[in-house]
């Protein structure tokens, strides 16, 4: 599937991804043609997505973060549907996750303070439809967001 010198651009790209691709083909060892040319392969593959910018919410002074695990009423039609639509319009909401068990979606918002969090959770959160049981757990630190694959 992926030769080794596609495995050294992705290696690159993960440890640089805003690199230019001169650089970028410097240190996978190719010509910037070639480099070029194989990452549009991999995007072409669907191995490559795009290149994202990771925002730091506490700079932007959203000091709160919550995880909430959420368990479904699925005895009411469309309730997944229904309440995935309806909690997209959150504006809070950074990441939503659908799971397979007893927790059925995960919720990952931010807020600037407590009393925010309080107000998002019972005016926004709480109205979601189809909710049967709800847990929050808050967020206390990172010990590891590395995305980063071996290859």
């Amino acid at each position: 599937m992926l030769d080794d010198t596609d495995r050294r651009i992705l290696r690159q790209l993960q440890a640089g991804p805003g690199l230019a691709a001169s650089a970028l083909a410097e240190r996978a060892g190719t010509t910037a043609a070639t480099c070029i040319r194989r990452i549009e392969r991999l995007r072409a593959r669907g191995i490559i997505r795009g290149q994202h910018m990771r925002i730091c919410w506490p700079a932007l002074g959203y000091a709160v973060e919550v995880s909430l695990r959420i368990t479904l009423d699925k005895t009411a039609r469309n309730a997944f549907d229904d309440f995935l639509a309806e909690a997209r319009r959150v504006p809070e909401v950074i990441e939503m996750q659908t799971f397979l068990g007893r927790v059925d979606v995960r919720l990952s918002l931010i807020a600037r303070d407590m009393t925010h969090y309080q107000h998002i959770y019972r005016h926004r959160i709480l109205t979601l439809p189809h909710i049967n049981d709800i847990e929050a757990l808050m967020h206390l630190s990172s010990v590891k967001t590395d995305p980063v694959l071996p290859l």
